[in-house]
């Protein structure tokens, strides 16, 4: 089943047919219960993970997931294991295809900033964690979302307080590496502390990467990897940014003892590299000339898109670009409605030559907004100008979602139950 659930009204040109392909083989391809199907296996009484192998005959398994990949890695999983499945817990930030009969007790918390709901679900993960024997295995799925969702601030402090935070620095532009180093040290359930609380139980934790660069000590704060920043990196990230704390901010040392992760195995599971290579491999049987640019993409959003229409423009005919990362967007007080792949879209298209596009999407279909990202092309400037849409002005006030709206050229795809940071192609017919 596609994806991208407006692909009929945006095929309005052959460039945007094989845009429109290239970013479905990257959705496809990160299709979290079909690469769950793929790479986990039971026989003769064992699990067989990639290339690792977990004996499960004899013992109790138990499911913890935490992200957006929660719900559909958990009923995959749930599946594989059947009865050798003994119970388990997921955290996530929305369920498309609520399940009852499922062993697995479903959490919805919100998304991106954390709340009471996120308190509490976070509070049963770690309780269900704690009573964990020697002899069970927990198989988790950490995936992008689960800092926001691992909210178990310490007292006075509240999930309200950690949400003026997170804007705060949001709005200054601090990129993921600055704000979960930050967030570690906020909550009782990130930065190693699941790990902590599973012991002594064996833990195989299959990490989903959002990260640029795909450090698992960042996806989603960490919650099974051993820590190495302190609270003073976190607070000298906060006065980087100048951003006052409020007098109930609590930081929290992060577990450092060895003995706790010694019986933890975190695999980098799913990546941006994933999507990738197969828009890559898509490109190329359309006929591009596929080259993968980068995979770790950063800075202001308006940049990255200027940045990617000067690399097009050098380019030969019938050359896909394809990139992956997470940009940022500074955000002034009278900022509008948009996203940053929105905002990508947004500021290459004055700049686009007329046999150019760039489309810029969410792995996750949410970018900020229930649009997954935005194409810019000539049909794009076309639609604006009927509408008496100025780019620049829309650009200026960070309302890209709005530009995108009336032009209708934003991507929609729903919640895809996956996330691997933001994707860009970039065509040269």
């Amino acid at each position: 089943m596609a994806q991208i659930q407006n692909a009929e009204a945006l095929t309005v040109s052959d460039l945007r047919r094989d845009a429109l392909s290239i970013a479905e083989a990257g959705y496809e391809a990160i299709n979290t219960e079909r690469v769950v199907n793929s790479k986990l296996k039971i026989a003769n009484g064992e699990l067989h993970i990639a290339d690792k192998i977990y004996k499960i005959d004899g013992r109790k398994v138990f499911y913890v997931g935490v992200g957006k990949c929660a719900i559909s890695a958990g009923r995959a999983i749930e599946k594989i294991l059947g009865n050798a499945l003994a119970d388990g817990i997921a955290l996530d930030a929305d369920d498309t295809n609520p399940n009852n009969s499922s062993k697995i007790k479903v959490h919805i918390g919100t998304h991106p900033l954390p709340s009471e709901a996120n308190e509490r679900a976070s509070r049963s993960i770690v309780e269900f964690l704690s009573d964990k024997s020697v002899n069970d295995l927990v198989i988790m799925v950490i995936s992008g979302g689960g800092s926001a969702l691992l909210c178990l601030p310490e007292a006075p402090m509240t999930p309200a307080d950690e949400s003026e935070l997170f804007k705060e620095l949001t709005k200054k532009g601090a990129p993921i590496q600055d704000l979960n180093t930050v967030r570690k040290h906020l909550s009782r359930a990130r930065g190693g502390a699941l790990a902590v609380a599973a012991y002594p139980a064996e833990v195989v934790s299959l990490i989903v990467s959002d990260v640029p660069g795909n450090d698992v000590e960042t996806v989603a704060s960490g919650p099974t990897v051993l820590d190495t920043s302190t609270i003073a990196d976190a607070q000298a990230i906060l006065a980087k940014y100048g951003v006052a704390l409020s007098t109930n901010i609590e930081f929290i040392k992060t577990p450092k003892e060895q003995r706790y992760f010694e019986r933890v195995t975190n695999v980098l599971f799913l990546s941006n590299r994933d999507a990738l290579y197969a828009m890559r491999d898509d490109a190329v049987r359309r006929g591009y000339e596929a080259i993968i640019v980068d995979d770790c993409f950063a800075g202001e959003a308006r940049d990255v898109g200027r940045v990617v229409v000067e690399r097009l423009h050098s380019s030969q005919s019938k050359t896909a670009l394809l990139y992956a990362g997470e940009s940022t967007v500074a955000l002034d007080t009278h900022a509008g409605k948009g996203g940053r792949n929105q905002e990508i879209a947004l500021a290459a298209l004055a700049n686009l030559h007329d046999d150019e596009l760039i489309l810029s999407f969410a792995s996750d279909g949410h970018d900020n907004t229930d649009h997954a990202g935005a194409i810019a092309d000539e049909i794009t400037r076309a639609h604006a100008r009927k509408k008496s849409l100025s780019a620049e002005e829309y650009l200026n006030s960070h309302r890209a979602y709005d530009f995108f709206t009336v032009t209708g050229d934003a991507l929609v795809t729903g919640y895809t139950g996956s996330n691997v940071s933001d994707l860009i192609v970039a065509l040269k017919k």
